[in-house]
């Protein structure tokens, strides 16, 4: 980690001084983080890689006030929230996440049934709580988003979100919780109402 935090600091005091292709090398290095980040956010795929070079050009405009207080990469991704953000706010839209595989996201402890869906039943069920697990995500408040998105999909340290969202820790940490604790709330309901719908079956 060191050494990748050397070679961004070289690469951005050489783009500080007019070296374009200092720059072009941090573009290479991140952009695929960046849209991974902002596709988070934003589910408009054709929008997407235009909100990342939207990004990148702010990036390079604001690149001289750069005083290496932050590492570049925590600076340009609070800069690609911001303008993902700045997006949605232009089409009086709410950020939402793209369909993510149950198996991939790790926000709450999943109920052990989960891991034993291999019948039909249970992969119509295990159907049953990805729809519902979607549905929560896009109704999270923005600040609960971002945060969870950076911390769980990014595996950012909660130092690196608070300087990303500007926010103190101990909000970082209060909306984390709060997003994890909505989602195992209606991921529990979900599978309570599986539970009875198979008691009924068996009667």
């Amino acid at each position: 980690m060191t050494e990748s935090v050397d070679v961004d600091q070289l690469l951005v005091q050489k783009a500080q001084k007019g070296d374009s292709r200092a720059f072009d090398l941090l573009v290479l290095k991140y952009q695929h983080k960046v849209a991974s980040v902002v596709s988070r956010l934003v589910n408009e795929p054709d929008t997407i890689e235009d909100i990342v070079q939207e990004a990148f050009v702010k990036a390079y405009r604001a690149l001289p006030g750069f005083r290496g207080d932050s590492a570049f990469f925590t600076w340009l991704y609070r800069i690609a929230t911001n303008t993902a953000k700045n997006h949605l706010e232009t089409l009086s839209r709410r950020p939402s996440y793209r369909g993510q595989d149950i198996d991939e996201v790790t926000l709450v402890d999943s109920p052990a049934s989960l891991r034993e869906f291999d019948t039909p039943d249970g992969l119509l069920a295990r159907g049953q709580l990805e729809q519902r697990l979607q549905s929560t995500l896009s109704e999270l408040p923005e600040d609960l988003r971002v945060a969870l998105t950076l911390r769980e999909f990014e595996g950012m340290s909660y130092q690196e979100i608070s300087t990303i969202m500007e926010t103190p820790i101990g909000t970082v940490r209060s909306r984390i919780f709060r997003a994890r604790e909505i989602i195992e709330r209606e991921l529990h309901s979900v599978m309570s109402g599986l539970g009875r719908h198979d008691r009924a079956q068996e009667v």
